[in-house]
């Protein structure tokens, strides 16, 4: 008796009811449009046509009530021979597609559920199902018009851009021609439909060139003369189209809400926003690469010349690769001052106020490793025109380093911080002095272990760090400390161990 007092059976946790909130797409989506919502059949023929046999289903986490569903009625249509896994959890956005996962299974294919950023894979075949969201093509494009109509700036304009959240991708058709027949004759409408099926690079085919992109791009125009509209609710797509379209009105219609309204006027706020964390990363001389994807397929390349942008810098850089990213995960590298995050487009921007440390884009790490602190408003989010940019940039001439803004011959020229408003000293890593020279810094020569040996290690700033910490680990006190008697431990659970309650 004196035992319940202080433990339970555990019967009343087994038997507790858990109320779910469903999604609110599941109580508007009737059982006989299921199929449709999620185009089985359309997917069991593109699983057909390219001959998959084990195929992974990657669903985010308000879509997995569906799954087993799907599930059963791909497996019913598409019959024996081809096997099905489910992929409940993804290792960083769910707008990724998640290529690591899919090979723990062996899967030759995948199939996208949900809203997907559709960047370029680079391993296997994607099947896209981004779902059908309710929209009144009518009202949208009379909204929108309207919304362009009462801005000052809709006259000088000649081109016009539709951008969309994939999940309206099967009415956008509709929503265009509504637009073209109200818009006047001197306006040209641009859009480009989003693919279903993309295939890798590596193993493109002639079939899949007209349905295989990495994006749904607009064609080239000039960026001061057009005007955007955006069909969807408040996301990080719309977030990013602002950003990267600074110099562009942008018009967005929520289906949910029935609303347009012009979105350029915080377009600067952000951007503020964004130039302030440039300018922590300016200070900064530790730097952390993050790996936050690992199926866009320009991530390897960016890496690398991440790494040698910093080298080149004289900055000291780590890449870390901690999955989702979380306060606490990056609170335990202490020693690094700025994180570069790569990721998808979507995943890229940060706000890092809960973060000890500014997580600032590739672009950005660029632009605060100028010579000058000079920034046209232009922001870059997609790997290969990052890439593109900096091969067509000429190379630098003079003595002066095109990447750190410092000159070669005099290093210890102190740097403007705008943060602190006071000069600093820039740390430089990487210099062949640091290690030719036999009276190098006291900071190299780091104690290795408790036997008081020591190590050189040049250009650490982990190791930097360490030295000047209170705290290093428990210490060990060999030889100074005797040793304790062994006893004889507790048996049992936690619940009831075999010595608790004793007369």
């Amino acid at each position: 008796m004196a035992e319940s007092a202080f433990s339970a059976s555990g019967v009343e946790a087994i038997a507790r009811t858990i109320h779910i909130e469903s999604h609110p797409i599941q109580d508007r989506l009737p059982a006989h449009n299921f199929d449709d919502f999620y185009d089985v059949d359309r997917t069991v023929v593109d699983i057909l046509k390219g001959d998959f046999r084990r195929i992974a289903l990657q669903f985010p986490d308000e879509l997995l009530h569906d799954s087993v569903p799907i599930f059963r009625a791909l497996k019913s249509r598409l019959g024996p021979g081809r096997e099905l896994y489910v992929l409940a959890d993804t290792s960083y956005g769910s707008c990724c597609v998640d290529e690591v996962a899919a090979q723990h299974v062996d899967a030759d294919a995948m199939v996208h559920y949900g809203h997907a950023c559709m960047s370029q894979t680079s391993r296997l075949p994607v099947i896209y199902v981004f779902g059908k969201r309710q929209v009144d093509p009518v009202d949208c494009a009379d909204r929108l018009l309207a919304s362009m109509q009462e801005s000052p700036s809709n006259s000088s304009k000649s081109v016009l851009i539709l951008r969309y959240d994939v999940a309206y991708a099967h009415r956008i058709d509709v929503i265009a021609d509504k637009l073209q027949a109200a818009l006047p004759s001197s306006m040209r409408l641009l859009y480009s439909p989003v693919p279903l099926v993309s295939y890798p690079q590596k193993v493109q085919t002639p079939e899949a060139q007209d349905t295989s992109t990495d994006s749904y791009q607009p064609p080239d125009h000039p960026a001061d003369d057009c005007v955007i509209f955006y069909v969807g609710g408040e996301s990080l797509s719309l977030t990013n189209l602002l950003m990267t379209h600074a110099s562009c009105e942008v018009h967005s219609y929520d289906p949910s809400t029935k609303t347009a309204r012009l979105e350029s006027a915080r377009t600067n706020k952000l951007l503020m926003r964004r130039y302030a964390v440039v300018q922590h990363a300016r200070d900064a001389d530790v730097f952390g690469i993050l790996v936050g994807t690992l199926g866009v397929s320009s991530y390897l390349p960016l890496i690398s010349h991440l790494r040698s942008v910093l080298a080149r810098a004289h900055k000291k850089s780590y890449t870390i690769s901690v999955g989702k990213l979380n306060p606490a995960k990056l609170a335990n590298f202490l020693e690094i001052e700025c994180f570069v995050l790569v990721a998808c487009p979507e995943n890229s921007l940060v706000e890092a106020k809960e973060f000890l440390r500014p997580i600032v884009t590739p672009y950005e790490l660029e632009v605060a490793l100028q010579a000058e602190q000079t920034w046209t408003g232009q922001y870059v989010l997609d790997f290969d025109r990052l890439l593109a940019q900096h091969r067509s940039r000429p190379p630098a001439n003079g003595a002066v380093d095109a990447e750190s803004g410092q000159e070669e011959g005099d290093p210890d020229q102190p740097v403007f911080s705008l943060v602190t408003g006071k000069y600093r000293h820039a740390k430089r890593y990487g210099e062949p002095s640091a290690t030719d020279d036999g009276d190098s810094a006291s900071s190299a020569v780091v104690l290795r272990n408790q036997d008081n040996a020591i190590a050189k290690l040049s250009d650490s700033a982990a190791g930097q760090f360490l030295q000047n910490r209170t705290f290093r680990g428990l210490e060990t006190r060999i030889g100074e400390d005797a040793p304790s008697v062994l006893e004889q431990g507790r048996s049992g659970v936690a619940r009831g161990y075999a010595d608790d309650h004793r007369s």
